[in-house]
């Protein structure tokens, strides 16, 4: 094993599917030699905000090695966020990368994940739950009407790539094998801008 461990936390109604970026990732860096863990959280379909939270704080804990990164998708990220403005993330990792939140006004509008829509998470909380955090979106993601930029990163003080056309960054946009995104969780420097997946 190297000193390296990753935690993946999927979206709402997902349920690990193999053509998804997450599930590619997850094999890659196994096949590296890392510690992964891509866990299957609780009731998908009709999650619950404190089970998941507690299913994160368990995961978390139990990153072992030196460098821990936490991948997170959709719905993945509002629980990351929501862990951050609570102080429910057990120990600060090194780097986290948000992929396609939904925006509130999204979340707010679907009674099974509302409750997911993040409490007010300041830089600081943020920055106490991860040494580096990084956010990606698109500019035609359907659970993202607005301005990403402008609805988190500038808030949130995080750099951000924006993918055009890339809808929601799942299996169903194309995004299975994601090269860019396992240079980016591999490399020393957590800066580089995450790229979108070569077209075929």
């Amino acid at each position: 094993m190297t000193g390296q461990s990753f935690l993946l936390l999927h979206g709402w109604q997902n349920r690990r599917p193999p053509t998804h970026w997450q599930h590619w990732l997850a094999g890659e860096l196994t096949a590296q030699g890392h510690s992964v863990d891509y866990p299957q959280l609780p009731n998908p379909d009709f999650p619950v905000l404190d089970e998941w939270l507690a299913e994160l704080r368990t995961r978390v804990a139990a990153m072992p090695g030196t460098t821990r990164t936490v991948l997170c998708h959709s719905l993945g990220c509002l629980l990351w966020l929501n862990a951050a403005a609570r102080g429910e993330v057990p120990l600060r990792v090194d780097r986290v990368v948000l992929v396609a939140p939904p925006s509130p006004s999204v979340t707010r509008s679907h009674p099974e994940i509302a409750g997911f829509a993040p409490s007010p998470v300041t830089p600081a909380q943020l920055s106490a739950a991860s040494a580096y955090t990084r956010l990606v979106g698109t500019d035609n993601d359907p659970y993202f009407p607005e301005d990403i930029t402008t609805v988190y990163g500038d808030p949130l003080a995080v750099p951000t790539d924006v993918i055009p056309g890339a809808e929601h960054l799942n299996h169903e946009s194309g995004y299975g094998p994601w090269p860019s995104l396992l240079t980016w969780a591999t490399a020393p420097d957590p800066h580089t801008p995450i790229q979108p997946r070569p077209r075929h």
